[in-house]
């Protein structure tokens, strides 16, 4: 007896239809050779360099959103406001309290709201906080010209706010608050320019390192950034206050009255801010 399977064989154009099908998973996707780059008009932001699909493993870091103008400016401002309150609330604890924080304590209050504030705000608005970051960033085309104005005043407006809420949440506690907060040189004011210039300068060198350059680790972009400026203000908080942020300078001025050669802390952080980005951006 002759006994057959009659199997039918499956349709060749069935089977090549089903394998078109399958969806092959994101992380199995080749990873682009060249990084794209980037717009002109588009910010670039602290620790994120690319908007490509490719650049991330997880499908929903496929689409970035892009955050309207406004919410930028409010992000900048609450930024510099939290920035600005947390660092003169570690100052006037530590003059409170009989000087328990210390250099290295204020310092490391200032690092970590950086790191904290950076993680937090980055991919809404660049994470700045500080008109130098976002002077220089606009001349080297890493944040939209139209953007700079708005930037900068939500920059003052928060650093002048949180310097009167300290003001008013703190007042009972140092006798004399406006020698605390403000940032007025203890040398002679060529010298506090020179020294805000280059730690202004290693800040932005480190920042367009980080935040503009493809090659580099952007995961640790906001360790970064809080490192260099618990450095500078490490290096330079006995002589010049530490500033390297025209608006945490004239926000406190402006809160306290004081004004002594406040020419110093507007001139020299954008100028150190210009030369430290350029810096590195001639290194690429």
């Amino acid at each position: 007896m002759d006994v057959s399977l009659n199997i039918p064989a499956a349709p060749a154009a069935s089977m090549e239809e089903s394998m078109s099908e399958e969806r092959i998973p994101a992380m199995m996707l080749p990873r682009r050779t060249a990084m794209p780059v980037s717009s002109p008009n588009k910010i670039m932001p602290l620790g994120f360099h690319s908007e490509s699909p490719q650049s991330h493993p997880d499908p929903s870091f496929a689409k970035r959103v892009t955050f309207p103008l406004i919410k930028k400016v409010v992000a900048e401002l609450l930024g510099t406001f939290l920035l600005v309150f947390m660092v003169l609330s570690a100052l006037i604890m530590n003059e409170a309290h009989g000087g328990t924080l210390g250099l290295l304590g204020v310092a490391s209050t200032a690092g970590l709201a950086m790191v904290v504030l950076v993680s937090s705000l980055g991919h809404v608005s660049g994470g700045h906080m500080n008109p130098s970051v976002s002077i220089a960033m606009a001349v080297f085309r890493h944040l939209p010209l139209a953007h700079l104005a708005p930037y900068l005043a939500a920059q003052v407006l928060g650093a002048t706010c949180a310097s009167f809420a300290a003001k008013a949440m703190y007042r009972d506690l140092v006798s004399n608050l406006a020698s605390t907060v403000t940032t007025v040189p203890a040398i002679g004011a060529t010298e506090a320019f020179f020294i805000e210039f280059m730690t202004t300068f290693a800040f932005l060198f480190v920042v367009t390192a980080l935040a503009t350059d493809p090659n580099a680790v952007n995961q640790l972009v906001a360790v970064g950034v809080g490192a260099a400026v618990m450095m500078s203000a490490l290096i330079s908080a006995k002589s010049t206050g530490a500033s390297m942020n025209p608006a945490r300078s004239l926000g406190t001025a402006i809160a306290t009255g004081t004004y002594t050669k406040i020419w110093v802390y507007m001139v020299a952080p954008p100028l150190g801010a210009i030369a430290g980005s350029g810096a590195y951006t001639a290194l690429k």
